[in-house]
């Protein structure tokens, strides 16, 4: 069974919350095992320290400074954390010991000194901290003395701060892993009203869009990019049915052409010359609509091939040849100048940059009698080519049209120029996806200039 995102998320921070406790828990633990442990450790160096002033071997006996030492209450008796003292020669035999300690001994251990500090024993059923003291007469060692004081105390603190402890752990993950799922759910309620929406959202309805919260988080942030991905389909949308839809309207009149062609001609006998008429019509509709086709072929290539592979080309040479060429294959004036001294190069893809120009420049013939000018400048750096024409000039209006799929400025139908109205399509299509600006200037009467800026 799939989790949801919310306990995705709880069982995530409550993991990581968790370690964290665990840690907190166990430096808790540490810190108050270490300061017991060296609490009890102080008292029993104190009490060395007394001791071992009063205390001395001399020639194999036992000489104290004040007998009265041993009588003393924490000596006899086993309660009120008692201090535990054996006397022991050099081979750790015992030559006497406090009466609490009875029948017991402690651990002697002829490698350890009071430098190793203490250790935790057991004698008699009871946990002690022992120490290790030794004895010296005339610089002369002479036996030692062990130190122990009860630990009972100090355990059953500690057992009981790890039961505790222990018992709290679990408490708390359980009352983490219920705040952070009941945090994480109002967290995502942002994102559900969010996939709510969108699911509410269908081809029939792009125009909606996903309410845009007051935040500029995560949150808002999702909202907007969806939202704009929702605009860039709605246009998207919209442009595929008006270029359906002028498709089938450019389509439709060639073929309206053709068939009214050919219903005049079965109507009756007709003499050779009308058949011929009549034939060189039908041909004229099937050429525009292959040249129609082919520009459609062209676009949806263009559109489907998405970014082009870029060559370093030397813009100056390229374009002067371009010039030639169609100055060679149309019998119109092409001139290419500028005022560069040095070779200009720009990364682009040789392939677009020729269909670009080839088609500014037949439109330009197209559209004009005179000259076609073809200009090359560096403004700040960045390289321009110019297409100019000396044509009838483009309406205002109509500037911000002409790159539209099918859109033909009315003077050109009213003089009946042929042509399809995708050229200028594919320029705008192919100069986006090869990274180049471009821009129209135009007056009506002075001609038009088509601006590449790379």
């Amino acid at each position: 069974m799939k989790s949801s995102y919310k306990e995705k998320i709880a069982r995530r921070l409550t993991l990581v919350t968790a370690l964290l406790v665990m840690f907190v828990f166990g430096i808790i633990y540490l810190v108050v095992n270490f300061t017991v442990v060296e609490t009890i450790d102080q008292e029993l160096e104190i009490e060395s320290n007394k001791h071992v002033g009063q205390i001395f071997l001399a020639n194999g006996e036992i000489k104290f400074m004040h007998k009265d030492e041993w009588q003393e209450k924490e000596h006899q008796e086993i309660q009120l954390n008692p201090i535990f003292i054996e006397i022991v020669d050099l081979e750790g035999n015992s030559m006497d010991k406090s009466p609490n300690l009875g029948t017991n001994r402690l651990l002697f251990h002829p490698n350890w000194n009071s430098k190793e500090g203490a250790w935790t024993i057991n004698i008699g059923g009871q946990e002690v901290r022992q120490k290790q003291m030794l004895l010296k007469h005339e610089g002369k060692p002479e036996g030692y003395m062990l130190l122990a004081t009860s630990f009972e105390d100090a355990r059953e603190l500690l057992d009981n701060l790890r039961n505790i402890l222990l018992i709290l752990y679990p408490g708390i993950l359980i009352s983490l892993f219920l705040t952070m799922r009941y945090l994480a759910g109002k967290s995502i309620q942002p994102i559900q009203k969010i996939i709510s929406k969108t699911n509410q959202i269908t081809q029939s309805n792009l125009n909606e869009r996903v309410p845009v919260l007051d935040q500029e988080d995560e949150i808002g942030q999702l909202t907007r990019s969806i939202n704009e991905l929702l605009n860039r389909l709605e246009q998207s949308m919209i442009r595929e049915k008006q270029f359906t839809s002028d498709a089938s309207h450019e389509l439709r009149t060639p073929l309206s052409v053709m068939r009214g062609t050919l219903e005049v001609l079965i109507r009756k006998p007709r003499t050779s010359e009308e058949y011929v008429k009549k034939i060189q019509t039908a041909l004229e509709s099937i050429d525009r609509m292959s040249a129609m086709i082919d520009q459609l072929l062209a676009l949806a290539r263009v559109e489907r091939s998405g970014e082009s592979m870029k060559d370093e080309v030397e813009i100056m040479s390229f374009v002067e040849e371009v010039a030639v060429q169609i100055e060679k294959e149309t019998g119109r004036e092409v001139r290419f100048h500028t005022e560069e001294s040095i070779p200009v190069f720009v990364q682009v893809s040789e392939k677009s940059l020729q269909m670009i120009l080839n088609n500014l420049i037949q439109n330009a013939i197209k559209y004009s009698d005179g000259p076609i000018d073809l200009e090359i400048q560096v403004e700040n750096g960045k390289p321009l080519i110019f297409v100019k024409d000396q044509g009838h000039g483009i309406g205002e209006e109509s500037i911000k049209k002409i790159f539209d799929p099918f859109y033909r400025d009315p003077s050109a139908l009213e003089k009946l120029i042929p042509g399809t109205g995708l050229g200028l399509a594919i320029v705008k299509k192919l100069a986006q996806e090869s990274g180049i600006e471009i821009s129209v200037s135009s007056e009506l009467g002075s001609g038009s200039a088509f601006r590449l800026g790379f």
